[in-house]
């Protein structure tokens, strides 16, 4: 007689051996590489399986079902870029906590931490892939990145954008700018063939990046500048 099957969802099951987390994270990795290359309805789970080396039927095991592997990988993005944002200390203290120097500080290193993992990490071409498709065609994954990362993150950077200018966290003019500044990196991931191409680069790595780096400082403390002196 054949053994039932486990319907309990994987939350609910007993933790991972390590081969099975491997395959988890295989299936996970190989998901978010192929979603971002060919879009979700255009990549098979049958695809995700044989990039990962793992059997179709693991899909079903670990994630329940390709949207539930969907979802996995946007917690993992969220996951990702949480960290990245804790490292940058982000989160570490409120805005009030923050005078005007501490504040330009803190955008300093969020900047520095921005382009060193979007620009120079290629396991950030992934993600970022990921995330305009997403973008491009929203559904529940997009919700949990959402909620997860652009919400909290920019309010959080708003946040210190006050401190550091004087103007309305919450005003349209400082979350403008917060994006603003959030793109100028991201489009050197997105737009990375064009760049290296434009500046005669090889590749864009952490020599590269460190360019990029003292360019987008300098076009913080330029724009920070021009609004202090703007404030009545």
């Amino acid at each position: 007689m054949s053994k039932p099957a486990d319907k309990s969802s994987p939350a609910e099951r007993a933790p991972l051996t390590p081969a099975a987390e491997q395959t988890r994270m295989a299936l996970l990795h190989a998901a978010l590489k192929l979603f971002g290359e060919n879009g979700f309805d255009g990549t098979s789970t049958r695809d995700i399986a044989a990039a990962a080396k793992a059997n179709i039927g693991s899909i079903a095991y670990h994630f329940g079902s390709k949207e539930g592997l969907r979802a996995a990988c946007a917690e993992y993005i969220v996951a990702t870029v949480r960290g990245l944002a804790t490292r940058a200390t982000v989160f570490d203290s409120g805005a009030g906590a923050l005078d005007e120097k501490a504040a330009h500080a803190q955008l300093e290193t969020v900047l520095e931490r921005m382009v060193t993992f979007i620009v120079a990490s290629p396991e950030a071409g992934e993600i970022v892939q990921f995330i305009l498709r997403e973008l491009a065609r929203p559904a529940a994954a997009l919700d949990i990145i959402y909620r997860g990362v652009f919400e909290p993150v920019h309010k959080r950077l708003c946040e210190v954008w006050a401190a550091a200018t004087g103007e309305p966290a919450e005003s349209e003019r400082t979350r403008i700018a917060v994006f603003t500044m959030i793109g100028q990196v991201v489009y050197f991931r997105i737009g990375r063939e064009a760049v290296r191409r434009r500046m005669g680069w090889d590749d864009i790595g952490p020599a590269e990046a460190a360019k990029v780096i003292a360019v987008a400082k300098d076009n913080l403390a330029a724009v920070l500048a021009a609004r202090k002196k703007g404030k009545p």
